[in-house]
């Protein structure tokens, strides 16, 4: 089995070192690059390219979600999850808007990090739960003030067309009972482990469910899941 090459972007030094220490004691990883700013990253990329970028948020001149249209341009295959102590909902906003692939706080637990860059690496986008928290709530209240911004135009398109409005079928209309439950459980940041103890159902059951969600609404992470979940009023 080919090892995951990482690069670790900190300017603590200590924090850098620790964290690579852990890293190569999972048998997946092979030892870590690192470097503590954005030019140093760089020159980490012209030399070789990493399977994943573990990038802080808060770096000495270039900020970390503002190097991400750059890491990704030097290198387009590597994937790369933040991992900062930023709690800021802009700055959640911001970077997987530039195309980061994960967002954790440093406060994740080590075991939950490893399997995170798994995750990442499969495809999926990771976020830390009280993060995902955030983002929801910032999407649906942007949702509600582009509704009120609306709802006068929206007010008359109905008076002009009322039973055209109430009869159109809507994607969420394709999700069975059991869909929409566990739409708004994603929504509400819950993992599927969490969602098959509250539903009392098998993961794996979950997991099958969440594919079906994917595939009717025509999204493709938990992510859009769950701005979809908030900006449709199942949060």
């Amino acid at each position: 089995m080919n090892l995951i090459r990482l690069l670790v972007i900190d300017d603590h030094t200590l924090f850098r070192r620790g964290l690579k220490a852990l890293l190569a004691q999972d048998g997946r990883f092979a030892p870590a690059d690192e470097a503590s700013d954005i030019g140093e990253a760089m020159r980490c990329l012209q030399k070789s390219t990493p399977d994943l970028i573990l990038l802080d948020n808060h770096l000495p001149g270039v900020r970390g979600v503002e190097a991400l249209s750059g890491l990704k341009e030097a290198a387009p295959l590597a994937r790369i999850l933040m991992l900062t102590v930023s709690e800021d909902e802009n700055d959640l906003a911001k970077a997987l808007q530039a195309g980061a692939d994960g967002y954790l706080l440093k406060t994740v637990e080590s075991d939950d990090l490893c399997q995170s860059i798994i995750k990442v690496l499969g495809g999926e986008s990771v976020i830390s739960p009280q993060m995902m928290t955030k983002l929801v709530s910032m999407f649906r209240s942007r949702a509600d003030s582009d509704a009120k911004s609306t709802t006068a135009q929206a007010a008359a398109a109905e008076q002009e067309k009322p039973q055209q409005s109430l009869s159109r079928p809507t994607l969420t209309d394709t999700l069975s009972a059991r869909e929409r439950e566990i739409l708004t459980l994603i929504g509400q940041g819950e993992s599927n482990k969490a969602i098959g103890r509250r539903l009392d159902i098998a993961e794996t059951t979950v997991k099958i469910h969440v594919q079906h969600i994917f595939r009717k609404l025509g999204l493709s992470s938990r992510v859009q899941v769950a701005v979809y979940a908030a900006a449709h009023g199942y949060v």
